[in-house]
């Protein structure tokens, strides 16, 4: 028998949102915008994976598996997040330490590449980015952690790196929750 998961995501400008839709279309589960479920909703369901973008170093919608961590015991539960930089292991350790902690420290976490969105970002997202590029600019290029190479080469520019190949670590985790084989990725 199928168990039945659900994919909460919260989305800015729209690169989580399109990996909640395709992790959807792999997985037959359910897909709600974070805004939009209530904690008690998730004893309908065995899993739960949460899809959301970085900002500032934290991963949005988190706060909702923070509140509900008591619905959370006992199903199978990961975390999508999505960044404009590649990924770079030792970034994605520093993620996880400053997101993952307390009683969601054993959550597994996944990484999928997003998208630079400059035409479409706020004015404040804008201000701080540009903040940020002119902090980086100032450092020897050659020292760039992976984060800033990536930050300096999207200036100006609308970027989408999405790609489904990112949810293949995800879709293989969750196998047994699905009751399929994996054959979405080459």
């Amino acid at each position: 028998m199928m168990k039945k998961g659900i994919i909460i995501y919260q989305s800015k400008y729209g690169a989580a949102k399109k990996y909640a839709q395709w992790l959807q279309e792999m997985t037959g589960f359910d897909r709600a915008e974070k805004s939009k479920v209530q904690g008690n909703e998730l004893s309908r369901y065995d899993t739960v994976v949460l899809c959301g973008g970085i900002y500032a170093s934290g991963i949005a919608g988190l706060s909702f598996f923070k509140k509900h961590i008591g619905m959370l015991k006992n199903k199978k539960t990961a975390v999508f997040c999505v960044g404009a930089s590649p990924c770079d292991e030792n970034a994605l350790k520093q993620v996880r330490e400053h997101n993952l902690t307390g009683e969601l420290k054993e959550i597994p976490l996944f990484y999928g590449r997003g998208a630079w969105m400059e035409s479409r970002m706020t004015f404040v997202d804008r201000t701080l980015c540009k903040m940020l590029q002119k902090s980086v600019a100032k450092k020897d290029p050659n020292t760039y952690e992976c984060w800033m190479k990536a930050l300096m080469e999207a200036i100006g520019q609308d970027c989408d790196w999405t790609d489904k190949k990112y949810l293949a670590p995800l879709v293989d985790y969750l196998q047994d929750s699905i009751g399929m084989e994996r054959h979405f990725f080459p």
